[in-house]
């Protein structure tokens, strides 16, 4: 009987490692109360953009381009009410699929060169889509106006200094983890920490990145900003946006 019931327990064990998703990532900050909200649900108080195509649907920042109102190049929602340096930033998303978002954060706001379109930021973006398929996906960080590109994909454990990119580890969520925590055509949960030249993304309690930025002319401090791309017209709300300080490592 003994043995029987050690045999099921052991069964019962390995069926259950096996029915849920196994991540490599560490688990998600728990989140500290106090957090700053960047968003009163009801105004664009404290931020600036194109008001052709930002506005405030339904509680949420609602960005959205058309045929007759396209974006005049990759154009942004600026937060003016502080900046970015060490920090973790919350927040919920969704969009559709006929083009990408993303979340800029250290990053900075170019003034010069576009007359038509008075938001240009340069800097770290946190992608969004609403897509499931690798590596067209949610959550890497993109050098946008950079020469990098594709700083960090989903999954990547990375370190870049001045010889470049480096991954260091196993991948911390493949295609069919990422298929199992996405929210297709729903809210998304988004944290975003960086502290020094480290920088991890979680998405709905996933760990999707890992980037330690040692390169030369790696971001320390720069400011938070919304995208809506050129191209294809498009939408993406935003909704729960709150941050805080981290106490610099």
């Amino acid at each position: 009987m003994f043995r029987c019931l050690c045999s099921s327990v052991r069964l019962v064990t390995f069926l259950c490692l096996f029915a849920a998703p196994l991540f490599a990532g560490d688990a998600p900050p728990v989140e500290a109360p106090g957090m700053k909200s960047l968003f009163n649900g009801k105004d664009m108080n404290n931020w600036d953009g194109d008001p052709r195509l930002w506005s405030v649907k339904d509680g949420t920042i609602h960005g959205e381009t058309t045929v007759e109102n396209a974006a005049q190049g990759n154009t942004f929602l600026i937060w003016k009410d502080g900046r970015t340096r060490d920090f973790e930033l919350r927040l919920s998303f969704r969009c559709n699929a006929t083009n990408n978002s993303g979340i800029q954060y250290r990053s900075k706001h170019i003034i010069e060169g576009n007359p038509s379109n008075k938001w240009v930021v340069r800097g770290y973006q946190h992608e969004i889509r609403n897509e499931l398929t690798f590596p067209e996906v949610a959550g890497f960080i993109y050098d946008e106006g950079g020469k990098r590109g594709r700083i960090c994909n989903v999954g990547e454990v990375v370190k870049w200094d001045r010889e470049g990119k480096h991954v260091t580890s196993p991948v911390l969520i493949d295609q069919d983890g990422f298929r199992k925590t996405f929210k297709l055509d729903d809210w998304n949960d988004v944290i975003i920490e960086a502290n020094g030249h480290h920088m991890r993304h979680f998405m709905n309690g996933v760990q999707l990145i890992d980037c330690q930025d040692d390169e030369l002319n790696a971001l320390t401090d720069g400011i938070l900003a919304l995208q809506l791309h050129a191209g294809k017209p498009m939408w993406a709300e935003y909704k729960n946006l709150r941050i805080r300080e981290l106490e610099s490592r």
